[in-house]
This record gives structure tokens, sequence and C-alpha cells, in this order.
């Protein structure tokens, strides 16, 4: 046993599955010829999923993620990159 707290957080693993995601969705739509930034602005703005693709089931994927959570992670991210 360890006499020290273990910290858990499912934070870091809920980050690394939305990344891969929305990865996965990117290039879907790049494969299919569309400017995959734009769709995904678009979905994000309209909450309409018809912005993303059905190629490589992309549109059931970003369908996983928040997406007031996308938001807050991306507006996270842009705050605090380097």
């Amino acid at each position: 046993m360890h006499s020290n707290t273990i910290k858990f957080s499912l934070s870091n693993d809920r980050d690394e599955e939305t990344k891969n995601i929305l990865m996965s969705v990117y290039n879907s739509l790049s494969e299919k010829g569309y400017n995959p930034i734009n769709q995904i602005v678009g979905y994000l703005l309209s909450e309409d999923p018809t912005y993303i693709t059905n190629h490589n089931g992309a549109r059931a994927l970003i369908r996983k993620i928040d997406r007031d959570e996308l938001l807050r992670q991306l507006v996270k991210n842009y705050l605090f990159s380097e």
C-alpha cells in the first residue's frame, strides 16, 4: 500500500480521446475534399451534423464529443499554448 494520496483524473484520458476523434474527423473531411477547419467550425457553431461527412464514420464520431467541452478545450488551448 502507498501512504501517499494518488490523484485520479479522467480529464487527460478524455482530452486525448477528444483529440483523436477530432483528428479522425479532420482526416475524413480532408479525404473527401472538404476544408476540414471550415466544416468543423460550421458544426461547432450550428451543431448541425451535416457539416461533417459520413466518410469513415466521422459524423458518428464527432457526435461522441460534448460540443461545450470541446469549445472549452479549444479556448483553453488557444489562450495557454506557446
